[in-house]
């Protein structure tokens, strides 16, 4: 076994598989850029090596770096996490020349499924159901078109060394047809060097699920059940779960064993994934191979209660499988969420910047401990204080449950999410929350279009609703009970000027159009335990009792005899009385006041907010790498004014109105922080 490894990348996954070298005894090399001086996986490892600066292509991507670094260190392996040079055959080739093991298949393996033209051919020739399309790079627009016809519409527009989303378009015409090949073919250039097109039959209703794989230098491979990974955004996975609420045990075991078959053809050693399109027919098409460790392998490992990198070590260090297909386990439910740095109110957009408070959910499951299982568990590579940077991806954690059934994980999902706290950055935990309560994904009936569906127009506040929102407002006349009865006990308090707990208050909330609404509530401590009350609101009680501290943010206890966690924010600078709280994704502002107060705040005055519609603001730090836009240039809405890139993706900034340009603020290459103004159009 080695006694040392290198791991070549950085954030939760390089955190991840310390976890499993520690438990197995070996010691553990980082590497890391200058962004990430300060990062917990730096601080994780036994030894630490800066690779360059924080761009990744001048750091993460440069494989003389870091198998230098292998070689300065004694590292004996190499294991490249997911994402950067994970898939990358001439690095895998290139740490064998040097004589460090490659934690990972081999790269002939690697090469042969990376390309995914020729990865559908080899699947075809393996007995592999693909999907009708055509397979060989197209030339030009007008030969996509006249394929796309051929094949019928709709259908899938993919660059052959695309992953992660990018490279992809759907067409359902031939207008869409010549746009999206244009599309695609830049962008597979600009983010992958590789420019090759190819078109596909696009399955309508389909499910996205994908079989996890092992194999061993002595030509076994097993598949370890699925995985479904259907709610995706923009292509993009957000909830995964395993195993899938739809196909059955005859669909699960011919999916395994044509993707044993197909990893067999390519005599594939390591954990590896074969990716499916599922119709709602149950048929279903090889899409691609991932040939490494996916995102969401925890949700494998929970319901097999197998250690995946702990046997991509063993296996590169040549030990044989010891178990066979008549071994593996479905213990159970699991769900992962992605836990990505993004606002969504604001269509998702990056949020970067240092995590002031970051508390996620007390964990019962631990990374590389496969013993404790039916619980919580979180991965990440951030901590408290850190700074969470624009040059790679969004994801800060990923939050995984292990349940009895789907509904029982389904619950403890909610519960942990209402625990997770993060401040300073914004994420998409409201989302998550709204997604985990919608019908559609508790009854299993979704597939991969669900959000583009559900959330056509963006994700708002009013789509996340409350089953009981009253007890929102209970809750924020409870915490300000509570607080006044600590202020109430201070001593040195003036006669008279004495601070009242008082039993009536209005709960003043803001509503989606921006109207104030008043509640009447009544607070009865007649329970007579300290931490207890009894909150009456629109004719109902709510029976509140909680030990939490007035400063946390996380609060727990019980309403009416059933649990709760929720999450309060008390006052701010310009609202001392406020109170900010969240609970299953629901967010109210509050401000909790005395009757009186509330008759004296309706008289005050409104300040109308500043007339922004002439200036195009950057919605997110960032960097502005194109301005499409000139002084004096006749703008129509929809058309493009500015691209600004961060977190690896173009985000592209269009004219909302009819206009003249007065002037660009901002120049190309340029940092921008959020509301940072790009253009002004002549008033």
């Amino acid at each position: 076994m080695f006694k040392k490894i290198l791991i070549a990348n950085r954030g939760e996954i390089a955190c991840r598989v310390m976890a499993t070298a520690r438990k197995m005894g070996i010691q553990t090399v980082a590497v890391y850029s200058e962004a990430d001086k300060e990062a917990r996986h730096v601080a994780m490892a036994n030894e630490a090596v800066c690779i360059g600066p924080s761009s990744s292509r001048e750091s993460y991507l440069v494989a003389d770096k870091i198998i230098a670094a292998a070689k300065e260190t004694g590292a004996e392996a190499i294991h490249p996490g997911y994402g950067f040079l994970s898939e990358n055959a001439e690095f895998s080739k290139r740490c064998e020349e040097s004589g460090i093991v490659f934690i990972g298949p081999k790269h002939h393996s690697i090469a042969a499924m990376g390309d995914k033209i020729a990865s559908k051919k080899l699947a075809a020739k393996a007995g592999v159901n693909c999907i009708p399309g055509v397979n060989d790079a197209i030339e030009t627009p007008e030969k996509a078109v006249e394929i796309a016809k051929s094949i019928g519409y709709p259908v899938m527009i993919k660059a052959s060394a695309g992953g992660g989303g990018k490279g992809l378009r759907v067409a359902y015409n031939d207008k869409e047809a010549l746009e999206g090949f244009t599309s695609c073919r830049n962008e597979a250039r600009n983010s992958f060097g590789d420019d090759r097109v190819f078109i596909e039959k696009f399955v309508e209703e389909p499910r996205h699920i994908e079989i996890q794989l092992i194999g061993d230098s002595q030509g076994h491979v097993l598949y370890l059940n699925e995985r479904e990974c259907s709610i995706q955004r923009r292509h993009q996975k957000v909830i995964e779960e395993a195993p899938s609420p739809f196909i059955s045990d005859s669909t699960r075991k011919a999916m395994g064993e044509q993707a044993v078959a197909l990893a067999k053809a390519v005599k594939y050693q390591s954990a590896g994934t074969v990716e499916f399109v599922v119709g709602k027919d149950q048929s279903f098409y090889f899409l691609e191979m991932n040939t490494r460790l996916q995102v969401e392998h925890p949700v494998t490992e929970c319901i097999t209660g197998l250690d995946l990198v702990e046997w991509m070590i063993r296996i590169a260090a040549g030990e044989p499988l010891t178990l066979k297909q008549e071994d593996v386990q479905r213990n159970g439910w699991a769900i992962e969420c992605r836990i990505n740095a993004e606002d969504p109110f604001r269509n998702f957009l990056p949020s970067t910047g240092r995590l002031v408070r970051f508390h996620p959910p007390e964990p019962t499951m631990f990374q590389g401990n496969t013993e404790q299982l039916f619980g919580v568990r979180v991965d990440t590579g951030v901590q408290e204080g850190g700074e969470i940077p624009m040059f790679y991806d969004s994801m800060i954690a990923k939050l995984i449950v292990h349940g009895h059934d789907r509904n029982d994980a389904i619950a403890k999902m909610r519960e942990a999410l209402n625990a997770f706290v993060i401040r300073g950055i914004s994420s998409n935990i409201p989302f998550q929350s709204a997604l985990l309560a919608h019908p559609r994904f508790v009854s299993g009936e979704f597939n991969t279009g669900f959000i583009a569906e559900q959330y056509a127009h963006g994700f708002r506040a009013e789509d996340v609703t409350h089953q009981d929102p009253d007890f929102l407002i209970a809750l924020a006349a409870f915490v300000r009970r509570r607080s006044r009865e600590r202020a109430a006990g201070l001593s040195g308090q003036l006669p008279g000027y004495d601070v009242k707990v008082g039993q009536a208050y209005t709960i003043i909330t803001l509503d989606a159009k921006g109207d104030h609404h008043h509640t009447q509530v009544e607070v009865d401590d007649s329970m007579g335990r300290h931490g207890t009350a009894i909150i009456k609101v629109n004719g109902k009680n709510y029976a509140i009792a909680s030990e939490s501290r007035i400063n946390d943010v996380a609060i727990q206890g019980t309403v009416n005899g059933q649990p709760f966690t929720a999450q309060v924010e008390r006052g701010s600078v310009k609202n001392p009385l406020g109170l900010k709280l969240q609970h299953n994704g629901t967010r109210i502002d509050a401000m909790v006041i005395s009757p009186r107060m509330a008759e004296l705040y309706k008289l005050m005055p409104f300040k109308a907010p500043p007339d922004l519609s002439r200036f195009v603001l950057s919605p997110m730090p960032g960097l502005l790498v194109d301005v499409a836009v000139k002084p004096g240039q006749k703008v129509l809405a929809g058309e493009r004014v500015a691209v600004i890139e961060a977190m690896k993706m173009e985000n592209v900034l269009f004219a909302l109105q009819d206009g003249v340009v007065k002037s660009v603020v901002a120049t190309q290459g340029e940092s921008l922080t959020v509301d940072q103004v790009i253009v002004e159009f002549e008033a």
